[in-house]
């Protein structure tokens, strides 16, 4: 076994400001106030007062007077366009979401892997109420969780998936125990044999998800499209129905993808 260095104290001021971003990105346009910052990071009140206030400085956080709370600034969304055109696909699928949010009136998002994670990059919603604890722009939650987790495992050879999950057990035992290893696999083998996930109220209580991967010429998903709503808004007929359509623009998505591509090494 090969000991780690201990982290320099440059290298966890830095790891703790960075978590200061990531959570005001989950957080939203809402904010959060310092002394919630502080709890939910478990920093004491100096450390977190320092980290937020030299992230205030450097304009990648705002404060808020009227309701006293920090959110994301001008800098962080400077570093967000910078990054941007890493995400063709999500400029590409956004459109099209949006049609179907419209259309259909429900949530859709788009979601890519990062490691054992899946982060929620967009939402576009429709006219249907969505639980307050359906997934936000910023979340993130381990692969084997939720319709974006288990549509990308199911894209990914057998020898993977046993790997994330053991890597992941812990944190899905802990945060969310319904996700049991007996279901985990049941999901998957499903979404293997549909093509697209089906999550039956695992995470929300009586609504569901689907969740479709895009994946590139290797069968390798790079990223994933899905959509939450109520049960009684998901009979069988409706599920397939919507499945296939997420299956025909995710083929379409690629291709477009593709395209762009290619048009851009010609250039």
């Amino acid at each position: 076994m090969t000991t780690q260095p201990p982290e320099t104290a440059g290298a966890q001021t830095l790891r703790r400001g960075l978590a200061v971003l990531k959570l005001l990105t989950r957080a939203g346009p809402a904010g959060l106030r310092m002394s919630e910052i502080g709890r939910r990071l478990e920093l004491s009140k100096a450390t977190a007062v320092r980290l937020t206030r030299t992230l205030l400085d450097e304009k990648f956080v705002v404060h808020d007077a009227a309701t006293r709370t920090y959110r994301l600034g001008p800098e962080a969304f400077a570093v967000g366009l910078a990054a941007e055109p890493s995400y063709t696909l999500q400029r590409l699928a956004a459109p099209h979401l949006r049609a179907l949010a419209l259309e259909t009136g429900e949530a859709f998002y788009f979601s890519v892997p990062n490691g054992l994670e899946i982060i929620c990059l967009s939402r576009e919603s429709g006219d249907v109420p969505i639980p307050r604890a359906a997934l936000k722009v910023g979340d993130r939650n381990p692969l084997g969780v939720g319709a974006a987790g288990i549509a990308v495992l199911a894209a990914l050879p057998d020898g993977e998936v046993e790997a994330t999950l053991a890597a992941n057990a812990e944190v899905i035992a802990r945060e969310f125990p319904s996700c049991t290893p007996a279901v985990t696999q049941r999901l998957l083998a499903q979404a293997r044999e549909r093509g697209y996930s089906v999550i039956p109220g695992l995470i929300v209580r009586d609504f569901w998800a689907l969740g479709v991967p895009l994946c590139n010429a290797q069968g390798r998903p790079e990223a994933v499209i899905s959509l939450v709503t109520s049960a009684t808004r998901l009979p069988p007929s409706r599920q397939a129905a919507l499945g296939e359509r997420l299956l025909r623009l995710a083929a379409d998505l690629m291709g477009f993808a593709g395209a762009d591509a290619l048009g851009g090494a010609r250039e």
